[in-house]
């Protein structure tokens, strides 16, 4: 149990009443705390007076009764404040209370307390083991997207910083980073103090901070929570539905900046008036806070007009009615008409706009593209197949390679395939040699046909529909189109493969002497400006030396004339 006091005369007398009042305690200010020593139990002083209780409901009544027979409560006492905590071993769960008596300059008693239920010990049973286990995953996560973003910040510099998602992603890992740091402190915090109350029972453990701080821990991860499901919206964003919300806030963002100073000049005017006529009377105005508070509760239909009315019969009603009519009926209805304009705007526009990428579209892009690349490997497989049909017991690899090059093979796919079975490097092909080719394309070509007949079922359902279109279409357009044969069809996407292929090769390799370029230019500026330094040491040098010579002439014809 712990208090707090000011002293004596803390504050200041009119002259007229000095000698008929003696004491005068102010409110509580930490320069007039009272820390003297009184009474005979007193307990130490040093952010008030404090007394421990014991253990029984014996021996704490003894040292109640002793405190209040000595006077440890008097004028000058402002706040008591008892603190315990509790224990429930049934849901590991600790309960820190503090409960506070306070007594205002003004007289009277204000009673109010504070309970906070927090885990303290995490790690008891097997679903807490599993707990521990998602939090390891977590930092090895938090971990991963701290190198990313690092390697991101290092690439685009303060561009980084441009887009909104990036600053998010950014709070998100500063707090997650905290929440583990204050994770792994409460657990050797916690540890450090069940240690020392279970050598000493009688003290008082004071979990208040851990508990305050556990609070806190709480808050961070329910807005790191909040955050993360704001960043849902980063990965919807490709659809042109999902981007009304943003697309409205953005285009209107200055009306409603303009509206909202001049809604908050009449909002803040009404708060003042009704701070000023109402709160003496009415408990909900009387602070300006609690005004703000009570006004936009009043918007929400919440109000207490007969308090209104009765602390002021006159001027509460004209409030009220001005209030409601100028807030409520047309800022309000202002701030509304701006986002209706607006939303309409952006969805007039986006109904003219092309539809853009769907999510479904990109699953059956994948698919396609993933069924493409399958079919080419078959066709690539049956080719090799056709070229090993000579029937001759030993292939030349220039058999080999003119065979695959009338169908659009590539000379490194055929160098590739043709040394894998060539073992002896002889450039032929035996008998048992082409056997094993023919063994392995057989096994791989099995093994296509199955993945592509088990992706083909698992499409089917999702591609019936477009199936049935493209053949109307087909069916339509049949009068006015003329077929390709399937072959050169697929000489022609294997030439667009390779041709993709080789592109990309290109580029990388042009990058690479970018890359090169840089550095021999970086290279070329530290020797030009190695260059520059050197000719200015030469420079001063062959000054001093010309100085040194005309000197020492000097000197010379001096003593020639002499002489």
């Amino acid at each position: 149990m712990r208090q707090l006091k000011v002293r004596n005369n803390s504050c200041t007398v009119h002259k007229d009443f000095r000698d008929d009042i003696s004491g005068c305690y102010d409110v509580y200010d930490a320069s007039k705390e009272d820390i003297n020593a009184f009474g005979l139990i007193n307990g130490t002083a040093g952010s008030g007076y404090y007394q421990d209780l014991n253990l029984t409901k014996e021996d704490s009544t003894k040292v109640l009764l002793d405190l209040k027979n000595n006077l440890w409560l008097d004028r000058g006492t402002r706040a008591v404040f008892i603190d315990f905590s509790a224990y429930n071993a049934n849901i590991n769960l600790f309960c820190v209370l503090r409960l506070v008596i306070e007594f205002p300059a003004s007289g009277g008693a204000i009673s109010s307390y504070q309970i906070r239920t927090v885990k303290l010990i995490r790690y008891v049973n097997t679903w807490d083991f599993f707990i521990i286990g998602c939090e390891i995953v977590f930092c090895i996560f938090i971990f991963y997207y701290v190198v990313e973003e690092i390697l991101e910040l290092r690439i685009h510099k303060l561009s980084y910083f441009t887009s909104i998602w990036n600053i998010l992603d950014v709070v998100v890992i500063l707090i997650a980073i905290v929440a583990i740091i204050f994770n792994v402190f409460r657990t050797i915090e916690v540890n450090i103090l069940l240690e020392k109350l279970l050598e000493q029972p009688a003290i008082y453990a004071d979990f208040e901070f851990l508990a305050f701080w556990q609070t806190q821990y709480n808050n961070m991860n329910a807005v790191n929570l909040f955050f993360a499901w704001i960043k849902i919206f980063k990965y919807i964003s490709f659809n042109k539905t999902m981007t009304q919300l943003s697309s409205t806030l953005a285009r209107c963002a200055k009306d409603i900046l303009g509206f909202a100073i001049m809604f908050f000049i009449v909002f803040f005017a009404y708060a003042q008036l009704g701070y000023l006529l109402f709160g003496t009377e009415v408990q909900t105005f009387s602070t300006f806070l609690r005004c703000i508070s009570t006004q936009f509760r009043i918007i929400l239909g919440d109000f207490d007009y007969d308090a209104i009315d009765n602390a002021n019969r006159i001027l509460g009603p004209i409030y009220f009615v001005t209030y409601v009519f100028f807030v409520f009926f047309v800022l309000l209805n202002m701030f509304l008409a701006i986002i209706n304009d607006t939303y309409s705007e952006v969805k007039e526009e986006l109904s003219n706009q092309k539809d853009e990428v769907q999510f479904t579209d990109i699953i059956k892009k994948g698919y396609m593209r993933t069924m493409m690349k399958l079919k080419l490997k078959k066709e690539r497989i049956s080719d090799v197949q056709k070229a090993l049909q000579s029937g001759s017991k030993e292939l030349e690899f220039e058999d080999f390679r003119n065979s695959l090059k009338e169908m659009g093979h590539d000379d490194h796919e055929i160098s590739a395939a043709f040394t894998k079975f060539d073992h002896d490097g002889n450039q032929i092909l035996d008998e048992e040699e082409q056997n094993r080719m023919k063994r392995e394309l057989e096994e791989k070509r099995v093994a296509l046909n199955a993945e592509i007949e088990h992706l083909g079922r698992n499409y089917t359902h999702d591609t019936g529909h477009q199936s049935m279109e493209f053949t109307d279409v087909k069916n339509s357009n049949s009068n006015n189109t003329t077929g390709v044969a399937q072959e050169v069809f697929q000489m022609m996407v294997r030439r667009v493969l390779q041709l993709e292929h080789s592109v990309g090769s290109i580029t990388s390799k042009i990058d690479a002497i970018m890359v090169k370029l840089e550095m021999l230019e970086m290279h070329r500026m530290k020797r030009t400006d190695t260059k520059g330094k050197l000719l200015e040491n030469i420079s001063e040098v062959s000054f001093t030396y010309t100085g040194y010579i005309l000197l020492l002439l000097k000197g010379l014809l001096k003593h020639n004339s002499f002489t």
